[in-house]
């Protein structure tokens, strides 16, 4: 465990460095161009670097409490998440009871499950049982109009916001020969090289960026970018494999991987925004928008490298 504490805080030692070198070029930019703060980008962008100093803040004292701190601040996110997602569906007063059920019953069982280690019945909860009990529950209002919509987009919700992102902690329970107690580490290195992924995506497209990927969709996600920010991404996560069980070769095709489905998770989260009309998915984090859109990429990627990673060593 002190070893775990080791690389952790050396870890976190590395990211607090890139976030005062990131405050002092935003604190320059300001005083340089726009000391009036009259500077939309300039002011996003130090809104963003404050807003990661938060997060980094709560991740860092989740993570540093263990496996009931990760479980519960993921909870928690899930819980935001879903909130927000929701308040975008089309609802009727007759999906009270399921909307309920979604809340205070399937997300906190989702939870507690991991934390029982039932891989078993956490893996079925949500696709199987949640997916069959809904409709069940919501049909009983004898409410038929937009049945399938209003269902559907329910389904989806606690699909993403609960199912998807509950496989960042479950990566606590997974049985790696030699990695015994490590395994927040894990969780350290997927969030930080998606995050990373997506902040580099952002930075290459700002520079380079001149062919957007799906330009009605987002004009902003741009081939220069997605190229130059995968790549810088798996170079940061190959650098990380101390902090994994994997080798370096391992690393670089596992960053690779995770930060390819955080980049399309990215662009189906957009679709449905747009769908929906809206900007971003909420207001809770300045610069960020929602939870939502600071999870998207991360619940693309998160079961993808659960499996992965739970395939790799039962083959070994």
């Amino acid at each position: 465990m002190n070893g775990m504490h080791a690389d952790f805080l050396t870890l976190l030692a590395g990211i607090i460095g890139l976030l005062i070198v990131a405050s002092g070029v935003g604190y320059a930019l300001k005083q340089r161009i726009a000391p009036d703060g009259n500077n939309a980008t300039i002011e996003n962008l130090n809104a963003r670097i404050l807003a990661w100093w938060g997060m980094t803040a709560f991740l860092a004292v989740a993570f540093l409490a263990g496996r009931g701190g990760v479980i519960l601040l993921f909870a928690f996110v899930s819980f935001a998440a879903l909130r927000e997602f929701v308040t975008l569906t089309d609802r009727r007063r007759a999906d009270h009871w399921a909307i309920a059920a979604a809340f205070f019953v399937i997300l906190p069982a989702q939870y507690a499950l991991i934390w029982c280690e039932w891989y078993g019945m956490w893996s079925a909860l949500i696709p199987v049982y949640a997916f069959l009990i809904l409709p069940i529950i919501a049909v009983l209002q004898s409410d038929t109009e937009d049945f399938l919509m209003r269902i559907s987009q329910m389904q989806w919700s606690l699909m993403i916001c609960v199912f998807c992102a509950s496989h960042v902690p479950a990566l606590l329970f997974l049985d790696i020969p030699g990695f015994e107690g490590r395994n927040v580490l894990l969780i350290a290195f997927l969030i930080v090289v998606v995050q990373l992924s997506d902040v580099l995506q952002y930075t290459w497209g700002k520079l380079l960026g001149r062919h957007p990927v799906a330009p009605k969709l987002s004009p902003s996600k741009t081939w220069e970018g997605l190229i130059g920010g995968v790549a810088s991404a798996t170079l940061i996560g190959t650098a990380l494999w101390w902090i994994t069980p994997f080798t370096p070769l391992q690393a670089a095709l596992m960053s690779l991987i995770i930060t390819l489905a955080g980049f399309f998770g990215g662009l189906v989260m957009s679709a449905i925004k747009r769908d929906r009309g809206v900007k971003d998915w909420g207001h809770m984090i300045a610069g960020h928008g929602g939870f939502i859109d600071r999870l998207d990429s991360v619940v693309f990627s998160a079961p993808i490298f659960f499996h992965l990673t739970r395939y790799f060593w039962s083959m070994t």
